[in-house]
């Protein structure tokens, strides 16, 4: 039996039904979609390794409000956006999905959890978010609502709002920004780092990887977006200019290592995994131009781009340890 052949296709309704407390936590939990939390986590490991450099020392209360406050922004926009996807009647006709990364939790779509209970749950998260912020408003001033406004906002407005950033074709520039520049600027500026030239260039290789989470797993999506004006960049350049996009993405990552490198902002070593990387993103990249076609393809360069962001974010977060040690 090949490995299609098993994957499920939707959530079993049966694995999350009950009345308990525990069984209601679980549908709360996996309707957050939490297998891409280390997109919201790992650049806040990356920008808080960045600011403990800088400072010398690290401060782990707001280390934990950021992270948590950082996954809760997260996990709202996907929760909010499977009810924009439901609203818009994306998710609804999504029969090119696949589950568990794309087309949304299904929760909607499988009675797992209402649309109205949906959005109630990313409300109460970005309540939650906000609340964190206003401890690190106690802590650190008022400069950090702007970083959690903006990330808030970018998140959000990918697929709600009156004009979705998504079918616009800025969407994925929205979340690289919204999960890669401000929690790894903002991170690292809580623990005491200036936001300056070589801040920012830190964080746009964590950006690029964010944004080509997003432009992989909208590909198997791309019949669906388009029949509902959800206008993604893969529906608006189609599965070649896609492939080349991707690619870029992970070859512009690299190039910023390489320079920050060269320029004594990163270990010299710094530039090898990126590049080594770059070897798994031309593998994804060639999956890209069959599209769903080959399921199992797609299936494993979904997989192989969520571990190009994890390697590529604990690397260098790692190389400012060894800055800090060394």
């Amino acid at each position: 039996m090949s490995q299609e052949s098993v994957r499920p296709i939707n959530p079993v309704p049966e694995e999350f039904a009950g009345a308990s407390g525990s069984r209601a936590a679980k549908r709360l939990f996996h309707a957050m979609r939490p297998q891409f939390f280390p997109a919201s986590v790992l650049p806040v490991i990356a920008g808080t390794s960045w600011g403990a450099f800088v400072a010398g020392s690290i401060d782990i209360y707001v280390f934990v409000l950021a992270l948590v406050a950082t996954v809760c922004v997260q996990a709202a926009s996907n929760v909010l956006n499977d009810v924009g996807d439901e609203t818009g009647g994306t998710d609804r006709i999504n029969e090119q999905r696949i589950y568990p990364y794309t087309g949304g939790s299904r929760f909607i779509q499988m009675n797992i959890l209402s649309q109205s209970r949906m959005a109630r749950l990313g409300i109460g998260l970005l309540v939650v978010a906000a609340l964190l912020g206003l401890a690190l408003y106690i802590e650190k001033g008022p400069v950090i609502f702007l970083f959690g406004l903006a990330g808030m906002a970018l998140g959000v407005l990918y697929s709600l709002g009156p004009v979705r950033l998504s079918s616009l074709g800025v969407g994925e520039t929205a979340v690289a920004v919204a999960f890669g520049v401000l929690p790894v600027t903002g991170a690292a500026w809580l623990q005491g780092a200036s936001i300056d030239m070589a801040l920012v260039l830190f964080s746009l290789p964590i950006s690029a990887w964010v944004g080509a989470i997003l432009l992989m797993n909208e590909v198997p999506d791309i019949e669906a977006d388009g029949a509902t004006g959800k206008n993604t960049l893969p529906v608006r350049l189609g599965l070649p200019g896609t492939s080349r996009l991707y690619f870029v993405l992970h070859a512009a990552a690299a190039t910023v290592v390489v320079y920050m490198a060269l320029q004594n902002m990163l270990p010299m070593l710094a530039p090898v995994v990126p590049l080594g990387l770059l070897f798994l993103a031309w593998r994804a990249s060639s999956a890209i131009r069959n599209g769903i076609q080959d399921r199992e393809a797609m299936t494993k360069a979904i997989e192989a781009t969520l571990g190009i962001h994890t390697i590529g974010c604990i690397w260098l977060a790692g190389c400012m340890v060894f800055k800090i040690v060394f």
